[in-house]
């Protein structure tokens, strides 16, 4: 099963370590990890995690740029580009990790009980807010570490740190209750699909429309 301090972990330590040295794999090869998918090493799904955190942390930061008014439009149209390509990576890799959550409990022929219910969101989509929060608490704190702020700015930003604090917490905590539940059957896990259409040609209106001109 995943632990749920363990994916804290990763998630914080990795942010700190990829704002001073190049973006990397700590937990090891994560297609290497899907190849070996029967493994049920947890350095295999932590692999998994933190190609998905990478994706966000990639994601964040270009959309920091994109946000930006002294960059040229051609930057911005490349920025756009790239924010696409991690969200829908990032989607891609939420997937995956609910996907390895459903080899896990074939792999321990766990079944959800008859009357078992589904929850709001999947683990995945829970690692993927938490992975989220560790970005937002990261830059928050670095807020607190400008010379150019006045006590104004160090309040608002302590009270968001505060709440975010609780929120991240909160989700862990509903994230491992979420896991237990699965794991003793008494919640179903399905991985839903995200199908995100705007980076498929033949899905995306704008493109298929222009092809079919242009053919």
């Amino acid at each position: 099963m995943i632990n749920v301090p363990a994916v804290n972990l990763l998630h914080t330590s990795t942010v700190a370590r990829w704002h001073i040295q190049p973006v990397d794999h700590p937990y090891g090869d994560p297609q290497e990890a899907l190849a070996n998918s029967s493994d049920p090493a947890p350095e295999q799904v932590l692999a998994i995690i933190c190609q998905q955190h990478q994706f966000n942390y990639l994601l964040w930061h270009e959309e920091d740029i994109a946000r930006s008014v002294d960059v040229s439009d051609s930057q911005i149209a490349q920025v756009k580009r790239n924010i696409d390509k991690y969200n829908q990576a990032r989607n891609d890799w939420i997937e995956k990790v609910d996907d390895w959550i459903t080899a896990d409990l074939q792999r321990k022929q766990i079944h959800a009980a008859a009357e078992a219910k589904l929850n709001t969101e999947t683990p995945g989509s829970a690692i993927d807010r938490l992975s989220i929060m560790s970005l937002r608490i990261y830059h928050l704190r670095e807020q607190l570490d400008r010379a150019d702020i006045d006590q104004a700015h160090i309040d608002k930003v302590s009270h968001r740190l505060a709440v975010c604090g609780l929120q991240f917490a909160d989700l862990s905590n509903s994230l491992a209750e979420l896991l237990a539940d699965i794991y003793s059957g008494a919640k179903r896990h399905k991985t839903y699909r995200q199908m995100k259409m705007y980076n498929d040609p033949s899905l995306n209106p704008y493109l298929y429309n222009r092809q079919a001109k242009t053919s």
